[in-house]
C-alpha cells in the first residue's frame, strides 16, 4: 500500500524550490537558475531511491533508468517538467491543505479575503471528501508540474521496494523551461531511448490524452509616436491604443474563455510598453493543421491592415 503521507511531503519539498522559468529569456538552459537547483536536488534523490543511469546536464535535463526486473517489452518512459508558470509568483509558497473537503468554498487566505470559489471552479466536488493542496491565494502551487515529478519518482521508488512487481525498462526524465515552450529544444531523444513514452502532466485523475494541438507564440510589437498631450493632436500615435484595437480586431468567439474541445483559439497573454512601444505576447493553438496556418496568416493580415492605416512598420508580427 503506498504511504500518501510520504507521498504529499514529498510535494510539499519539491514545491519549496521556486523554479518558474523566464520565456524572455532564451539566452540560456534552463532560463532561470531556480531550475538547475531543483534539477540537481532530484538527480541525488533519483539516485538515492535505487535508480541507475541518473545524468543531469548542464542545461537541467535529467535521464534516470529503473532496469527490468525480469518482464520483457519495449522500454517505457515518463516525462515531467522541472518549472512552473511566470503568471504567478512560485518563491515562498504556502501551501494550505483541507481534509475530508466538504464541498464548500474554501478560504485560503482570510486576511486578504481570499476564497476558491466553487461556483467559479465547480470541477473541484469531484474531489468531495478528499484531501485537497491549495496555496494561500499570494503565490503557484507548483504543482504543474511538480506533482508530476511526485507522481513519477514516487511510482519508480514503489517499484523498486516492490521487487514481486515485474516490469520492463523504464526510462524517466525531467526538462526544464516547459512553460516557455522550448523544453524539447535540448531533449536527447536517442540517450533517453525509449520505445515510446508518456508525459505526466495536469488533467484530472485517470486522464489520459493522446492527441496534441498544432502551437504557436507570436509576438506582436506595435509602435507609435510619443507627442506632448498639449500638442498632439494629428501626431500621436498611441501604440497602446493600437493594441487595443487589436485586442478587439481578434475573433470574438475564439478564445479560451470560450472554447472547448477541439476548437482552436487566439490566446493574448501578456501586455506590456507605452505610447512609444508596446509587446503583446499571443497563444495562437489549433488541432486541424489547415485551420493553424489560416489563424498564423490572419495575424499577418492583421498587420498589414494596420501598417495601411498607420504606417508601414506600424506592426510587426514575430512568430
Amino acid at each position: 500500500m503506498i504511504d500518501t503521507e510520504h507521498v504529499v511531503q514529498r510535494f510539499l519539498k519539491y514545491v519549496s524550490f521556486d523554479t518558474q522559468s523566464d520565456e524572455d529569456n532564451d539566452a540560456v538552459c534552463p532560463s532561470t537558475p531556480g531550475q538547475l537547483v531543483f534539477a540537481k536536488a532530484l538527480a541525488e534523490e533519483l539516485k538515492a531511491i535505487g535508480l541507475s543511469d541518473v545524468t543531469l546536464d548542464e542545461h537541467g535535463y535529467i535521464m534516470a533508468t529503473l532496469p527490468a526486473n525480469g518482464a520483457e517489452g519495449p522500454v517505457v518512459g515518463f516525462i515531467s517538467h522541472v518549472d512552473t508558470s511566470s503568471d504567478a509568483s512560485g518563491k515562498d509558497i504556502k501551501p494550505v491543505r483541507v481534509t475530508d473537503y466538504d464541498g464548500k468554498d474554501v478560504v485560503l487566505n482570510e486576511a486578504r479575503g481570499i476564497v476558491f470559489s466553487t461556483k467559479a471552479f465547480p470541477e473541484v466536488l469531484k474531489y468531495k471528501g478528499q484531501d485537497i493542496l491549495f496555496t494561500d491565494g499570494t503565490t503557484l502551487l507548483g504543482a504543474d508540474d511538480k506533482a508530476g515529478i511526485t507522481a513519477i519518482v514516487s511510482a519508480m521508488e514503489y517499484l523498486i521496494q516492490h521487487p514481486d512487481i515485474t516490469h520492463g525498462m523504464i526510462r524517466i526524465g525531467f526538462t526544464p523551461d516547459e512553460e516557455t515552450g522550448r523544453s524539447a529544444a535540448l531533449f536527447d531523444v536517442k540517450q533517453f531511448a525509449a520505445d515510446f513514452a508518456y508525459t505526466v502532466d495536469g488533467g484530472e485523475l485517470g486522464g489520459l490524452e493522446y492527441e496534441n494541438f498544432n502551437a504557436a507564440n507570436p509576438v506582436i510589437t506595435f509602435h507609435g509616436r510619443s507627442v506632448h498631450t498639449g500638442d498632439a493632436k494629428g501626431k500621436m500615435v498611441n501604440a497602446l491604443s493600437i493594441a487595443a484595437e487589436w485586442q478587439q480586431l481578434l475573433p470574438a468567439g475564439e478564445k479560451p474563455e470560450y472554447t472547448e474541445g477541439h476548437e482552436g483559439f487566439f490566446h493574448v497573454y501578456k501586455l506590456n510598453g507605452d505610447v512609444e512601444t508596446c509587446t503583446m505576447h499571443m497563444l495562437v493553438r489549433d488541432h486541424d493543421r489547415q485551420r493553424f496556418e489560416r489563424r498564423k496568416a490572419l495575424l499577418q493580415q492583421m498587420a498589414d491592415f494596420f501598417n495601411e492605416k498607420y504606417g508601414d512598420g506600424t506592426v510587426v508580427v514575430t512568430p
